[in-house]
């Protein structure tokens, strides 16, 4: 899996692929997390179109990061998931707690109207 990250308009875009396997950078991306969070940004897109397959630590990367934005009043939304990802979001129910967009313009518009 790689990652690359970047802050635009006070948002964290942080940019998935290849397989999301949390064991390989799961603690490199929630130590990121942790520094963007302590400057004060609060939105964050997981740009997520471009992973093919997410194991059990992956799905754990995610939560952790939703959980440490929403501690500190922020929000994460989940940008263009491939079929696959979004059928294990489905059978794992976290649709229901991650919001899910398919286009950055979306995302935006959901973090910016809070």
């Amino acid at each position: 899996m790689n990652f690359k990250h970047e802050i635009k308009d006070n948002i964290f875009l942080l940019h998935l692929s290849g397989d999301l396997l949390g064991e390989n950078h799961g603690a490199e991306i929630i130590s990121v997390v942790n520094d963007v969070i302590n400057d004060g940004i609060r939105a964050c897109i997981v740009d997520i179109s471009q992973v093919r397959y997410i194991n059990s630590s992956g799905i754990g990367v995610l939560i952790t990061v939703l959980t440490k934005f929403r501690n500190k009043e922020g929000e994460v939304v989940l940008l263009k998931p491939s079929e696959n990802v979004k059928k294990l979001l489905i059978i794992t129910k976290l649709n229901s707690i991650f919001n899910i967009k398919e286009s950055e313009e979306e995302a935006v518009q959901t973090l910016k109207n809070g």
